[in-house]
C-alpha cells in the first residue's frame, strides 16, 4: 500500500555533495511526517532528520553537525536530503520512512512504521 523508493545513492569523494530523494505513493504525503535514517556496517540503524506536515525539522546535529538538510515538495510526493561535505563516517545504507498522517515529529526508529529498501551510500577518502 505505502511504498516508498529513494533513489541518488552512489560512490563519492570526501567533500563531495550527494541530494537523495525518496518518492512516496500509497498515502497522504502532505500530511505525513517523514524521516531519514542511515544504517553503517556494524552499527544501529541511526536517525538523521526528520519533517512534518507543516516544514518542522529536526536533525541529528551530533553525526552531521549541520550538513546536511531535509526538504519536501508535497506537489512531487517526494523528501529530500540534501548531503553535503560528505565524509566517510557518512557511509551507510540510507532509508526513508514515513511516520504516519501528522505524526509528531520523531527521532525513533519505533515511530516509523513505513520504510522504504534504502540506497547505499559510499564516501571515500
Amino acid at each position: 500500500q505505502v511504498q516508498l523508493v529513494e533513489s541518488g545513492g552512489g560512490l563519492v569523494q570526501a567533500g563531495d555533495s550527494l541530494s537523495l530523494s525518496c518518492a512516496a505513493s500509497g498515502h497522504t504525503f502532505s500530511a505525513y511526517t517523514m524521516g531519514w535514517f542511515r544504517q553503517a556496517p556494524g552499527k544501529e540503524r541511526e536517525f538523521v532528520a526528520a519533517i512534518t506536515w507543516d516544514d518542522r525539522t529536526t536533525s541529528n546535529d551530533d553525526s552531521v553537525k549541520g550538513r546536511f538538510t531535509i526538504s519536501r515538495d508535497n506537489a512531487k510526493r517526494t523528501v529530500y536530503l540534501q548531503k553535503n561535505s560528505l565524509k566517510p563516517e557518512d557511509t551507510a545504507v540510507y532509508y526513508c520512512a514515513s511516520a504516519g498522517n501528522f505524526a509528531p515529529i520523531s527521532r525513533r526508529v519505533a515511530d516509523y512504521p513505513y520504510w522504504g529498501q534504502g540506497t547505499q551510500v559510499t564516501v571515500s577518502s
